[in-house]
Parts: structure tokens; C-alpha cells; sequence
């Protein structure tokens, strides 16, 4: 297949002319298909179900130490749910905190009290003069979003397929006391599908920040979340790296059912040394009486332990897996070879990451939409939307059905190779 750059001119018009007839039939068809969020399909969320049957007005509500999960109390989450999100996260129960629904929100808690208390017992951050983040990219727009609404200045480093650029990590780091914290989705990467190597969290792990109040805000939110069996993605466990490396304190572990239960109802957690966690109740205590315990007390029942969440998301698994390999295989079959973008081929987690020609994706992502295919923003994966090369999008498989999904896809290989086209022979 010869490569789009080594065309001619009028081999290029001519493929130019081609190319929007396929978009003018596209565009007739009138469709609206949505890839723009790694939101569960609607046949992902009928997995959990069974779960709004679990508790009802006969069931015993009291949790193993006899609290009534009906009324106020527990601020650190039923033991049973302690041991559950434990195992999931890879800590002990006495190392965790169970929230509400939502692992963003904690984040988000964590960086206000971080503003307006400090963090034990450092400065706040709203009376120093300058606040700085280090944010891999392409990475997660709602962590940038978080530290933009915060007035925090944002610092990109590279992501390889081993993680960050730790070099460059490591000498930021140590230098500057105005670099707070690290955003991180340590397995299956949002949007690469990356997962950290051993190397790369044992550098993690032996940080020596100029701030003694850096913080590694470890998302660890598709810890669970592999498409396959016998091809999965190994992660070592950051806290017991911390602690080994004598930097017990160093870290945020986040973690949640979102896409495992349902993502407006599941339950969130934090993993943390002893110190960090009592920092944490400080606030919690002024907060709230306690969270949802009762729902707590539904995921509890409902997955049982580590096994029962492993089962539930090879479930899981079976859905998205087709969906991934679908995608990957048009872009395959459609872009290979012709050199105008790459892809990642990921073994778990929410998104494919690919990479166009250079000033090409928020093209790409206009051209789709006027096609009936909503995308996430070109430039959303970098801080304050802002993509240097114009060459991101992130791809979410999970939510459109099959058939959705293999329309979408076709129509995405066209508007990639149209506005390729343009941007060659707009440098012919």
C-alpha cells in the first residue's frame, strides 16, 4: 500500500476527489453516533442489575459490626466494603477510606483542601505565590480540569509506553518547591492504554521532591479493567513501593467501581499512608456524618470479594473486547501502511489513543461531526486543551452497540484520510 507522502499531486486529487464523494454519501445517511466519553454500554450496565435486588425492606441492614447502615456514622466505610475496595486497590483495609460515588470528586476534594488547609500541616496553597502540576500527555482531561479551575499552572511530560518521561519527572521534581503533585492513570492509560513499568513506579517510589507536600495522585482507575484473559497488563503497587523506599507519605491512591457497577452509583475509595489518612479525616469530619453506606452495603453483597469483581468484569470483558478489536481492525485494515497515523493496541481499559499527521486532528474530529460522529475534542487529552502538534484523538469504544460502533469507525478512517489528503496537498 503506498504511502500517502510519496504520492504525486494529481495522484492526491485525484484520491481528494474520491475521498469526498465517500464523505457526501457518508453525510446523506444522516447519522448520530456518539464516541466521545468511555461511558459503559447500556448491555454493560444490565451486568449489575441484580445488585438493585440485593437489599430490600426485608434485608438485614446492619453491616458485620452491627452498625445500621441506614442511619448516620462510619466515616471511613463499613468494614466489609474497607476489605472489598482493599483488595481491589492492593492495600490493607486499615490503609483505606470508602467515599460516595465518585473517585473524581475525591480528587477534586483533595486538591481544595490542599488549597485551603495545606497538606499536613504545610502551607496552604492559596497563600503561595505559585502553584505548579505535572500532567502526562496526552492524559485525562477531567484531572487537567480539576488543576485549571484551581488556578494550578500545568506542566506537560511526555508519556512513553513505560510511563512518563521519569527523567524529566525526576529533575522537576527535585528542583522546583512550586510542583505540588503528578496526575498518573498507572494501568491502561487514559487514552494510550499504557501501563507503568516496574522501573517506572520504583522511580515513582524514590522521589525526592523539593515540596514536601508533593503528592503523587495515583488514578488508579482501570486497575481491574483488562480485556483479556491471558494477555494482561501488570502493575507493581505504588504504597508498599513508598513505604520501602522510606516515602510512605508520597501518595493518593484512588480507585472506584464506576465501570465496574454503575458509574452513577458505585463506590470510591482513597489509599494512603496512616498520616495522609488522618489529613484526610480532618476534613471529612467537618464534611460529612458519613457516606452512603447502604450502598456500600449493596456492592458488598452483591460482588462479595476479589473473585466476584474479577468475574463480574470478565463480563465485562466479553462486550468491550469486540468493540476494541473492531476498531483496531478497521484502522488496521483501512490506515495501515499509508503513513498518515498511529494507534495504540491496548489489553484493557476505556480508549484507543491515535495519533494523526501533525495539524490534523481537530479536522479530523470537525469532519466526523459533520458526518453524524461525535468525538472527544481534539486537544482534550493535553492540559487547558491545548494538543502542540494538533495530532491526538481519543477513541471510546465502549458505549455505541456494535453496529454503531462499526459505522463510526468507518466514518472516522475517512475523515482521517481526507483531511490528510488536504493537509498534503495544501504543503504540494
Amino acid at each position: 500500500m503506498k504511502k500517502y507522502s510519496d504520492m504525486t499531486k494529481e495522484e492526491l486529487l485525484t484520491l481528494k476527489a474520491q475521498l469526498e464523494k465517500e464523505f457526501a454519501d457518508i453525510k446523506a445517511q444522516g447519522l448520530t453516533l456518539d464516541m466521545s466519553r468511555g461511558k459503559p454500554s447500556a448491555a454493560q450496565l444490565d451486568l449489575s442489575m441484580e445488585m438493585m435486588s440485593v437489599l430490600n425492606s426485608d434485608s438485614n441492614l446492619k453491616c458485620e459490626t452491627g452498625v445500621d447502615c441506614r442511619n448516620y456514622g462510619v466515616i471511613d466505610g463499613i468494614p466489609e466494603a474497607k476489605r472489598l475496595l482493599g483488595e481491589m486497590s492492593e492495600v490493607d483495609p486499615e490503609h483505606i477510606i470508602i467515599y460516595g460515588n465518585s473517585s473524581l470528586n475525591v480528587m477534586f476534594d483533595s486538591i481544595a483542601r490542599s488549597m485551603t488547609q495545606g497538606v499536613m500541616g504545610n502551607t496552604p496553597w492559596c497563600k503561595l505565590d505559585k502553584v505548579k502540576f505535572l500532567c502526562p500527555v496526552p492524559g485525562y482531561d477531567r484531572h487537567f480540569k480539576i488543576t485549571e479551575f484551581f488556578g494550578i499552572e500545568m506542566i506537560n511530560v511526555p508519556m512513553t509506553p513505560q510511563g512518563p518521561d521519569m527523567d524529566m519527572v525526576e529533575k522537576l521534581v527535585s528542583e522546583d518547591p512550586a510542583i505540588k503533585g503528578i496526575w498518573c492513570v498507572p494501568k491502561y492509560s487514559n487514552p494510550q492504554g499504557y501501563t507503568y513499568s516496574a522501573e517506572t513506579v520504583d522511580r515513582f517510589a524514590h522521589l525526592k521532591p523539593a515540596a514536601l507536600d508533593f503528592r503523587i495522585y495515583w488514578d488508579n482507575a482501570y486497575s481491574i479493567h483488562h480485556l483479556y484473559d491471558d494477555k494482561q497488563d501488570f502493575l507493581v503497587e505504588i504504597l508498599e513501593a513508598c513505604a520501602k523506599a522510606g516515602n510512605p507519605d508520597l501518595v493518593y491512591k484512588f480507585t472506584s467501581t464506576s465501570k465496574v457497577s454503575f458509574p452513577g452509583s458505585g463506590i470510591a475509595a482513597v489509599a494512603a499512608s496512616k498520616a495522609n489518612l488522618e489529613d484526610f479525616r480532618k476534613y471529612m469530619q467537618i464534611q460529612t456524618i458519613g457516606h452512603d453506606k447502604l450502598n456500600q452495603l449493596r456492592h458488598v453483597r452483591f460482588f462479595k470479594d476479589l473473585e466476584g469483581l474479577h468475574a463480574h468484569m470478565r463480563k465485562h470483558a466479553d462486550i468491550l473486547r469486540p468493540k476494541f478489536e473492531m476498531v483496531l481492525d478497521t484502522l488496521d485494515r483501512e490506515l495501515g501502511g499509508l503513513g498518515i497515523g498511529e494507534w495504540t493496541k491496548p489489553h484493557g481499559g476505556y480508549f484507543i489513543s491515535f495519533d494523526s499527521m501533525e495539524g490534523c486532528a481537530k479536522a479530523i474530529v470537525a469532519k466526523a461531526k459533520e458526518a453524524g460522529v461525535v468525538l472527544t475534542g481534539a486537544g482534550a487529552t493535553y492540559p487547558y486543551g491545548k494538543d502542540p502538534k494538533d495530532s491526538n484523538i481519543r477513541i471510546a469504544p465502549s458505549f455505541p452497540t456494535p453496529e454503531e460502533l462499526g459505522k463510526a469507525a468507518e466514518v472516522f478512517v475517512l475523515c482521517v484520510k481526507l483531511t490528510s489528503v488536504e493537509k498534503l496537498l495544501e504543503n504540494a
